[in-house]
């Protein structure tokens, strides 16, 4: 071996170690930076002819699973989703009240009920009769106020898709922008692991918002698919997705002859196309899980006024003195149900004259399996009237509309302003069974979204575990390379000293 042929061994033995000195350091610098993966250069011997003329380091390039890395996503989409239902449908949980107590709906009615039953032990009693009054006006209150909390649910449902639609908008753009500086750089051979590491990161966080499957090029380009099909364009200062803002009420929906926006994909609605993710939790709640709840609420709160008023007494109404037609479907416009739970209200006869819960408002006709006839007490009539109250108690509050005839059940199916939606339970006859039965499956929904939610981040946690497991940077093991790098750059040092020294003597025997 030439004194050359030693110096430019040695030479790029400095140099290849300079540079994975470099790498080391670089991975222990940035080891609690979020997303960055460890990257390892190979060193690679350099001969021609089989005579060989030193190392050189190869490309730094990443350790990854691209498997487990879209199995995080995933992960990290179904928690994004459930955490968001939990949160949007804690409000509704909570104004429904405590379970069993007295301001659920259930409380109420039977609060109702209590004070109806006071009320028969002593008709004539001006205080029981404001008793009961005042109990079946908090009735109508604890109505509005927990419709009031769906459609707050539902209008944020509704902002929220909004806020999305421009997050995946401005994430897709950064993808894509990552995506065209990382093709650029392998082009001109630049190491690009660390710009991968960004589009993961970018990538982690479209999944939560819209879960994609990435597709990954040779040349370090990238096809995002989303979960219904729909193959996502990278352009940088593109919006991929459209949408508009728009105030929700119990009779808005999305769909043919619906007023709510839905989500376009160069110009054709893909609302439905879009599953998965907090977009795509936002769209069921907005148009699948609050309607059916308003419809839940229309549907007990018109019964109630229905069979209150079949029995002689309208003691509720809606805003304009009204009282539904349960015998129609729930979203007939002439039925007068939907939104009936926000405007329930005492009658304005009843709240001038609370003896009328004893009298009754108007006289009823007996009809074949409806209720049976009802004369109201008339004016100077007994205090000690009781007929009413009865019919009341026994029919009103309970499972019959007359003896041995039962009321019809409340509906489960056709519910929604658009009638496609159906409710996840058997509906009992009587209304104070109904609201206990509906006042769980409402609430049941935001637990289940909770215990969804731990389970896909407990999954999630596990994942990131074997991540950083297998590409993440371990200081200890990096800190011991170093030590060995260091020893290299040493030994290769020597070589040159020894190189020189021999150098300079030949030159000095020659002189």
């Amino acid at each position: 071996m030439t004194i050359d042929l030693a110096f430019g061994i040695a030479r790029s033995g400095l140099s290849a170690t300079q540079r994975a000195l470099a790498q080391v350091t670089h991975n222990i610098a940035n080891a609690d930076t979020p997303g960055h993966t460890r990257k390892n250069a190979e060193a690679e011997t350099v001969s021609v002819g089989g005579q060989p003329l030193g190392v050189r380091l190869g490309e730094a390039r990443r350790s990854v699973d691209q498997a487990l890395i879209a199995e995080r996503h995933a992960r990290g989409g179904e928690a994004a989703a459930a955490r968001l239902r939990e949160r949007l449908l804690a409000g509704v949980e909570a104004a429904h009240g405590t379970p069993g107590g007295s301001d659920t709906l259930g409380g109420a009615l039977g609060a109702l009920r209590e004070g109806l039953i006071a009320l028969r032990a002593s008709p004539g009693e001006a205080g029981l009769q404001r008793e009961a009054r005042e109990a079946a006006r908090s009735l109508a209150l604890r109505f509005q106020e927990i419709a009031g909390a769906v459609g707050e649910a539902r209008q944020r449902a509704q902002d929220g898709i909004v806020e999305e639609v421009a997050r995946i908008n401005a994430t897709l753009r950064e993808v894509a922008d990552l995506t065209e500086r990382i093709r650029q750089d392998r082009v001109l051979g630049v190491p690009t692991g660390d710009l991968e590491d960004k589009r993961d990161l970018a990538l982690d966080r479209l999944s939560e918002s819209l879960p994609v499957r990435a597709l990954h090029r040779g040349d370090g380009g990238l096809v995002l698919v989303t979960q219904g099909g729909l193959a996502l364009p990278l352009d940088p200062r593109g919006e991929v997705f459209a949408t508009e803002r728009a105030s929700v009420g119990p009779e808005a929906y999305h769909g043919t002859g619906g007023t709510l926006p839905g989500i376009t994909f160069g110009g054709v609605d893909v609302t439905r196309q879009l599953a998965g993710g907090r977009l795509g939790e936002l769209v069921a709640l907005r148009d699948a899980t609050l309607p059916r709840y308003q419809a839940e609420l229309d549907l007990a709160a018109a019964h109630l006024a229905a069979r209150f008023d079949a029995q002689g007494l309208r003691l509720f109404t809606g805003a304009s003195g009204q009282v539904p037609d349960v015998t129609l479907p729930y979203n007939a416009p002439a039925a007068g149900i939907m939104g009936f739970a926000n405007q329930i209200r005492l009658s304005d006869a009843v709240a001038a004259n609370p003896a009328l819960i004893r009298d009754g408002t108007h006289a009823v006709a007996d009809t074949p399996g409806g209720p049976s006839a009802f004369a109201p007490n008339p004016p100077g009539g007994p205090e000690g009237f009781s007929v009413l109250l009865d019919r009341l108690i026994a029919h009103a509050m309970g499972e019959t509309v007359r003896p041995g005839t039962a009321w019809a059940s409340l509906p489960v199916g056709g519910l929604g302003p658009d009638g496609s939606l159906a409710s996840p339970f058997l509906a009992p006859r009587s209304l104070e069974a109904y609201a206990g039965v509906l006042a769980a499956a409402q609430a049941g929904d935001r637990a289940a979204a909770a215990a969804a939610a731990e389970r896909a981040e407990s999954l999630r946690r596990g994942l990131d575990a074997r991540f950083q497991n297998e590409s993440g940077v371990d200081t200890d093991a990096e800190m011991s390379a170093l030590i060995r790098l260091q020893n290299a750059y040493a030994a290769n040092a020597r070589v040159l000293s020894t190189a020189q020294a021999m150098w300079e003597t030949l030159l000095g025997a020659v002189r």
